[in-house]
């Protein structure tokens, strides 16, 4: 048995904002995906992953049957079987490894599963982001949904606030462009709870809430529609102040080793960083109007382009 691929994802903008409703823009990344096998000689990975999976099936038995139900007996006979979750995509790195199993494990088990090929109202988005958010919170303690949202359905999802989303296309790429958005790998492994937490207690305090309202949800909203619109010049405006917001308010979300970075990208204009997911480490999202200069400025680090403008 193989199953079907489920591909990571970039949450271009949005992080931590759409916490709180501003916009958010979220694309699938065809670089790394995942799929459900079956084995019966488990290599100690495939195992751990098999272990996680019968912790995950205890939990889903536990989601309410008025939201999803699954098909809980095949998918125990399955992981006895040996079943483990193939992936190739880096877990702590923000880039959605746990999203795809939980796309993956829906597809194959949910009953009266909502499918991509059927007319996808906001309404069926809405209901498939809330299940999405129950299953995946037995890895983060809470989660927006969002991740295994758009692995299942491979499309870029436009989040205008929480309960309004929908499926949108992107600027097709400039594969002669200079300008780029890239991937930069911090070299540790990011935590998202632990990210979390720090945020929900900095929401306690007013000057941190009327930061993020005023700089951090109103740059984040302009650069979605700069991005969704191709308008590149006013994009690298808005993400420069992004930018420079994140790295005054969410240091603690940046590794240590890249604040220095960060600063110089927005002093020389080459590059600007930032967060990927909840941070912490994994990786860092780079946008640049020209590569060339930013791979020059980030010779000692591994970049991976994943658009270009």
């Amino acid at each position: 048995m193989k199953g079907p691929l489920f591909y990571s994802k970039i949450l271009l903008f949005g992080e931590y904002g759409i916490i709180k409703d501003s916009k958010g823009l979220s694309i699938p990344y065809n670089f790394y995906n995942g799929a459900l096998k079956l084995d019966d000689n488990l290599s100690d990975s495939a195992k751990q992953s098999n272990n996680k999976l019968k912790q995950f099936a205890d939990y889903l038995k536990k989601i309410d049957a008025n939201l999803v139900e699954f098909d809980i007996d095949s998918l125990n006979d399955d992981i006895q079987s040996g079943m483990y979750f193939d992936s190739s995509i880096p877990q702590g790195y923000g880039v959605g490894s746990s999203g795809a199993l939980v796309a993956a494990i829906y597809d194959k088990y949910a009953k009266d599963k909502i499918t991509v090929l059927e007319n996808l109202t906001r309404d069926k988005l809405l209901k498939l982001k809330a299940i999405f958010s129950e299953m995946e919170s037995f890895f983060h303690g809470k989660s927006s949904g969002l991740d295994p949202l758009n692995s299942y359905l491979s499309l870029p999802i436009l989040i205008n606030s929480q309960d309004n989303i929908e499926a949108t296309g992107i600027p097709s790429q400039a594969t002669d462009g200079k300008g780029a958005v890239f991937l930069l790998d911090s070299g540790s492994v990011g935590e998202t709870a632990p990210m979390v937490s720090i945020f929900m207690e900095n929401m306690k305090q007013e000057g941190f809430r009327k930061m993020l309202k005023d700089q951090f949800i109103k740059h984040t909203d302009a650069c979605v529609e700069d991005f969704l619109k191709g308008d590149v010049k006013s994009l690298f405006k808005n993400t420069k102040q992004l930018s420079k917001v994140v790295l005054n308010h969410f240091k603690p979300m940046i590794p240590k080793a890249f604040h220095d970075l960060w600063k110089k990208g927005l002093e020389s204009n080459d590059y600007y960083l930032k967060l990927c997911g909840s941070g912490g480490g994994g990786y860092i999202l780079g946008f640049t109007e020209n590569i060339d200069k930013a791979k020059a400025a980030l010779k000692d680090h591994k970049l991976e382009v994943v658009y270009n403008f």
